[in-house]
């Protein structure tokens, strides 16, 4: 993957900033940037060449809410980075997602065993379980029980959503991915975890789920922009009853996403929080 480096500088009230950063990389996340860093004047993020929008970008900074702050910016080609070279040169500890399933590398295992237990190799693909999103998503699967349901999983990254869906005895999974590297690693992850042969992990974005597949759960862990372009591609593939469980974005964002999904007869089942990020569960009438 390619990606831009833009460089925010917040300039304003000093005791804004902290507060201006993190209002800043939540609008950012709304039009597709993916990552952050601080800096002493304000921010950089980074963002997939083919996801920037100029307009939407310039749009953002002059919506921007803070009275006396400003910001500017400038955006370059980031170096190429290996996002994930700590997970593979270091590994990472054993995460618990609940008591009892665990993610963990070829490398840490927990002290004690536990009943859900998921191997990820972690090569240049989101979705170790470190992130609330991840794990908010993983928590509601596991509450919904897929045993012998149908599992669709967009943007699967290392696949770890509907690895642990198979484990908890799902009949099926379907991820996609636009990264390779993502659907490929997927695909890795779900044969050393023994259900290769229950996952298939396809290469694109939601325009590539044939209208005849269906499906029980459709877990998604995107931004808010692309739910909202996607949900109508999900709906006639979910069938009566099922669940959309959603995540990666902002409590901002909440009331944007039930409104189309309810469009779309997807009624609120339940939501849930960790910080500022949301997961909602949708059931498809």
């Amino acid at each position: 993957m390619k990606y831009y480096e833009t460089e925010f500088i917040i300039k304003g009230d000093e005791s804004l900033m902290q507060d201006s950063r993190d209002i800043l990389a939540a609008m950012a996340g709304e039009v597709g940037y993916e990552s952050f860093e601080d800096t002493d004047s304000g921010l950089k993020g980074y963002i997939q060449q083919d996801a920037l929008d100029e307009d939407e970008l310039a749009m953002m900074i002059k919506d921007f809410p803070f009275d006396g702050m400003t910001v500017t910016y400038s955006t370059r080609e980031a170096e190429y980075r290996d996002w994930n070279e700590q997970w593979e040169n270091e590994g990472f500890e054993p995460i618990f997602i609940t008591d009892n399933c665990v993610v963990h590398d070829g490398r840490h295992l927990p002290d004690e065993p536990v009943e859900t237990m998921v191997e990820i190799d972690a090569k240049l693909a989101f979705g170790t379980g470190t992130h609330e999103t991840t794990k908010m998503v993983a928590r509601q699967l596991i509450e919904t029980n897929p045993e012998g349901k149908r599992v669709l999983d967009c943007g699967c990254g290392t696949g770890i959503l509907g690895i642990i869906a198979l484990k908890l005895g799902a009949e099926s999974v379907v991820g996609y991915d636009i990264d390779e590297w993502s659907a490929d690693n997927a695909r890795h992850n779900a044969v050393i975890n023994g259900v290769g042969d229950y996952y298939d992990a396809l290469l694109g974005d939601a325009g590539i789920l044939d209208a005849s597949l269906s499906f029980d759960i459709i877990l998604a862990n995107i931004n808010r922009n692309i739910l909202i372009a996607d949900m109508p591609i999900w709906q006639p593939l979910l069938n009566k009853g099922g669940r959309l469980i959603v995540s990666g974005f902002y409590s901002s964002d909440v009331d944007a996403l039930i409104a189309k999904a309810s469009t779309l007869g997807l009624a609120l089942e339940s939501r849930h929080n960790d910080g500022e990020w949301e997961c909602l569960c949708f059931i498809a009438q």
